[in-house]
Parts: C-alpha cells; structure tokens; sequence
C-alpha cells in the first residue's frame, strides 16, 4: 500500500488549512479530515468546461470566468474547446495553489497557466464578478464544495440570492453561469431558478469514463 505523503501546507483567508499530498503519482488536496480534490478524479471538473462552452454562442472569442483553479482540470478543458481569442480569466483565492500548479503539479498543469489567453487573478471571485458587469459569457464556478461549502463561511455568499444577482449583472446577454457541486441541493436549484435564470441540472461522475461519485452541475441561463 502507497504512503500519503504531506508536500505542504497553506492557510485559507477566512478558512481552515489547506494540504497537499502526494500518494505515488497522485496528488491530492484535503482540508481537515476531507479530500477536496484529487489528480484521479478529473471528470465532472471538466465536464463544467466542456458542457459549459457547448452551451457558448460562439467559442470563438468568448470570455468565461473561472472561479476556482483547482488543480487545473476545468481551465485546461476550456482552452481546448475555445477558440485562439478567446479568454479564460482565473480567479484563485489561495496563492499557494498556484504556486503548487508551478511547483510540485507542473507536470499536471500542462503548461495552462502560461497561455495567452489566460488571465490569472490571485483574490476572490466575488470581487471579481462585482467588477464585471456585462463582462463575460459564461461564468464556471468550483468554489469550495458547491453551496455546502467546506473550506470557508465567506464563499456562502456567492451562492446568496445577492450572490446569484451579482454573477447574472456579470453575464452577458444569454449568458451562462455553471456551478459545481459535490452533491444535490434542491433548494439552491429553487434559489437559481428565484434568481431569474433558467436553470439546468445535470448529474456527472468524478472519473471520466462515467465512474466515481456521481457530482452535479448546474447551469443556469440568463435570458
């Protein structure tokens, strides 16, 4: 049996510490005694990509937000169904997690975070989505764990009607904001739908050739 073995550490603004873990050649990110996310267990990370940017108008030249780098899955699934003018900005909460996408992860990361369509921004997406009104076609959110969140109280807002209202101010028209999330949640999806979007659900397993949990992905369109 493979030893998990502790690479680093990083503090949570608001939150608790995150830990990077290296099990062979795969890594894992845990917070307290949860894995939050893991290099085995890609798929339902790009399907918010993939399925995010077949609902686009055009890939063409689109502009999404990403909130929540992760371990990369989601923007690298992105810049592969985009067009050469679009552009993909990321805004990452924890410094440490890009630094790990650099460091011990480079291999992972593939190079996605030195495209030139990507715009990286160290802070957190709300401010981002408030700064951008009318700005993008599709805003992908992978906060935390989905609106029960995990790693801190200040990402509930996000998911807040005051949140929704902010992130479909964002959008542009027939715009798309897609959120992931770890399990169902019947009256968030009430919420979103309260919100004035029209709202899809769509269930996606962790692993890509349909294996593991079975995660959710909301998609939902503003008019």
């Amino acid at each position: 049996m493979q030893i998990r073995e502790l690479i680093d550490t990083a503090p949570v603004p608001g939150g608790e510490e995150l830990r990077l873990f290296r099990r062979g050649d795969e890594y894992i990110i845990a917070i307290g005694g949860n894995e939050l996310m893991s290099s085995r267990m890609s798929g339902s990370e790009e399907a918010l990509a993939v399925m995010s940017c077949e609902r686009l108008a055009s890939t063409a030249n689109a502009h999404l937000l990403i909130g929540g780098y992760g371990m990369g899955f989601t923007l690298r699934a992105a810049l592969a169904a985009l067009g050469p003018d679009a552009e993909v900005t990321v805004a990452e909460l924890v410094p440490a997690i890009i630094g790990w996408a650099r460091g011990p992860m480079a291999t992972l990361a593939a190079g996605c975070l030195d495209d030139p369509r990507v715009d990286l921004v160290i802070g957190d997406v709300a401010a981002v989505i408030a700064e951008g009104r009318g700005r993008y076609d599709a805003i992908l959110l992978d906060v935390d764990n989905g609106p029960d969140g995990l790693t801190r109280a200040a990402n509930d807002g996000l998911y807040s009607p005051a949140g929704l209202a902010a992130a479909k101010a964002a959008l542009r028209p027939r715009g798309t904001l897609a959120i992931w999330s770890a399990a169902p949640d019947a009256r968030f999806a009430r919420r979103l739908a309260g919100a004035g979007f029209r709202v899809e659900e769509v269930g996606v397993r962790a692993r890509a050739g349909g294996k593991g949990a079975r995660h959710i992905i909301w998609f939902a369109h503003r008019g």
